[in-house]
């Protein structure tokens, strides 16, 4: 296991920072692995094919006596901070290699346990290859909400999501998708999760994505660093990734309504007029995030897989330790200080406000740590500057100034 670097680990005075006014945010987000393995494939997975291959040490399904302490800490984080809503995404993995009925066990489970004031939102983050009409009655039979994992059309699809044996799975996506967007299941279907292969047609996959039924679609960056980066992100001003997210941005804002809403460019405006958003890729919210692993392990968001072998430990679990117990871990501060964890260049820059920095894992260099700009600066500049004119275009449109005059 590599050392946690000097960022922020050795770094950050969190003793002085807590007496200055940075206080910890409670999570509101819990995701539970309820199992270590997947059916898939996939080439690009941050899982089992990058730096943390802590995978192989992991039970594969949650024990009778980690998920009985999950679901105590849980309640007891949301009980002492009276929370009036807490998330639990069931992930893995692929979630359903667990069962039905560990999933549905689980979810009766956490809604007795938490305090009658907390809502518990349930989703679940699958490939959707084992989903059939059984499964989804009990999804939502407990009110779980379902997102899928998917790339675009068969071709853009199976080019990196595949089984073992190098079968594609976009079919058994596809007639997933079309019983989630039918009457019976419309309800718990919670959107899409594309990850951008710049080797996929932007429009072409958007296209596809939308023709599928989703309420939202998230595109998501391939997980990298600036020490392992991504495909094709050179150490340059290039933009590629920001090509790509701005033909598909265009193609998204010409589609009739009613249209899927796209996260990532539904933030972004969002935050270019002022507005608060829980974005994580984006912004400077605080992360409310907690994870738990199948042994028990309290965890920081898993895209730190990317960064190196242990990134995402805190040496905690709930068999021995609460979830206030990560509140004050170095990367848990880290991701919550907002304009504090930013680097120099990050802050003097004009778009620093929406773009937060970029996604934290995404920040990582081996021997300095976390304390730099995205390894996606130049595409993250070139998309917040783009949509920004494009937002103001609008404006203008439907506000036309004034004879001989500006408008206010």
């Amino acid at each position: 296991m590599i050392p946690h670097p000097d960022w922020p680990h050795q770094q950050l005075d969190i003793g002085h920072l807590r007496a200055t006014g940075v206080a910890a945010v409670p999570f509101r987000s819990v995701v539970l692995k309820v199992h270590s393995r997947c059916n898939l494939s996939c080439d690009y997975c941050y899982v089992y094919e990058m730096a943390d291959q802590g995978w192989q040490r992991q039970p594969f399904t949650m024990s009778r006596d980690v998920v009985a302490a999950a679901v105590r800490r849980i309640a007891e984080h949301a009980r002492v901070h009276d929370l009036d809503s807490m998330q639990v995404v069931l992930h893995g993995g692929e979630p359903l290699l667990a069962g039905a009925s560990f999933i549905e066990d689980l979810a009766q489970r956490v809604r007795r346990a938490l305090p009658a004031r907390t809502r518990a939102e349930f989703t679940m983050q699958t490939n959707a290859t084992r989903l059939d009409r059984p499964l989804l009655e009990m999804l939502a039979r407990n009110d779980i909400r379902v997102g899928v994992s998917v790339d675009g059309g068969q071709e853009a699809n199976d080019r990196h999501r595949r089984y073992p044996s190098g079968q594609g799975s976009y079919e058994s996506v596809a007639r997933a998708c079309e019983l989630l967007g039918s009457a019976d299941f419309r309800q718990i279907f919670g959107g899409l999760l594309c990850t951008v292969s710049l080797e996929n047609d932007p429009v072409a996959t958007y296209q596809a994505l939308a023709a599928l039924g989703p309420p939202q679609i998230d595109f998501l960056l391939p997980h990298g660093t600036w020490t392992a980066p991504p495909p094709y992100r050179a150490p340059d001003a290039s933009t590629p990734y920001a090509d790509w997210l701005l033909r598909a941005f265009r193609c998204w804002t010409q589609d009739p309504k009613p249209r899927p809403s796209v996260r990532m460019f539904d933030a972004i405006i969002a935050m270019l007029f002022g507005e608060s958003t829980h974005a994580a890729t984006v912004g400077l919210a605080p992360s409310a995030v907690v994870v738990i692993d199948t042994d028990g392990a309290i965890k920081q968001v898993d895209a730190l897989y990317a960064a190196y072998d242990g990134a995402a430990d805190t040496g905690l679990s709930v068999l021995t330790d609460d979830l206030d117990a990560a509140l004050d871990h170095p990367t848990t501060v880290a991701t919550q200080m907002g304009l504090l964890a930013l680097s120099d260049q990050c802050q003097a820059c004009r778009v620093r406000d929406v773009c937060g920095g970029g996604y934290y894992p995404h920040r990582y260099r081996a021997g300095e740590g976390f304390r730099n700009p995205s390894v996606y600066c130049p595409d993250l500049l070139a998309l917040i500057m783009a949509i920004r004119d494009h937002v103001a275009a609008e404006v203008r449109r439907l506000v036309p100034s004034p004879p001989g005059g500006t408008t206010a």
